[in-house]
């Protein structure tokens, strides 16, 4: 009987681990391609041109009226789950992602967001938390070729990761929320 209830429990597990890393998973990855939704999620997209960099641009063509450079301007695009948590990627004009924000009842997945950026992140967490002695709570890791913040509680998420490196002009880690 021991053995049949370890199957049933290890399947069980399986089966929903499974079914939630299928709708959870984001597979976004910063400095890599957008995200590509899981069933059940809505999307959205607009695109954004720096205000300094418009007004630079018309500033130097004499012009009087705001215009845009395209290869300045970036996309943004809103992915929601179907459990209520929103990530926004942010796109630089070569389709790479350069920034991620995301709020929600549940934490997205970082290892999916962050991709080859996760170790770093991972080992930023940990200088962190061994500065303050430990602990749980907000992070900022702040690094010259990757920042994170992430906080919140039980029910109420929020986070940003950027890669100083590759904002485009006219954009600020403060434009990433």
């Amino acid at each position: 009987m021991p053995r049949r209830t370890c199957r049933v429990v290890f399947t069980t597990t399986f089966a929903v681990s499974c079914l939630f890393s299928s709708v959870q998973s984001a597979h976004a990855v910063l400095g890599g391609s957008p995200l590509t939704p899981p069933a059940g999620a809505s999307t959205s997209s607009h695109t954004v041109t720096p205000l300094a960099v418009a007004h630079a641009a018309s500033a130097a063509s004499g012009a009087t009226s705001s215009s845009s450079s395209s290869s300045s301007s970036y996309t943004v695009q809103e992915t929601t789950f179907g459990n209520g948590t929103v990530v926004r990627e942010y796109l630089g004009a070569n389709g790479s992602v350069f920034g991620i924000a995301w709020h929600g009842p549940q934490m997205p997945q970082l290892t999916d967001l962050l991709g080859t950026y996760f170790p770093q992140y991972l080992a930023g967490v940990q200088a962190v938390r061994a500065a303050r002695g430990g602990g749980h709570g907000p992070v900022a890791v702040e690094q010259s070729g990757l920042v994170v913040r992430s906080g919140g509680h039980m029910g109420s998420f929020t986070g940003q990761a950027w890669l100083p490196q590759a904002l485009p002009a006219g954009v600020g880690g403060s434009d990433i929320q």
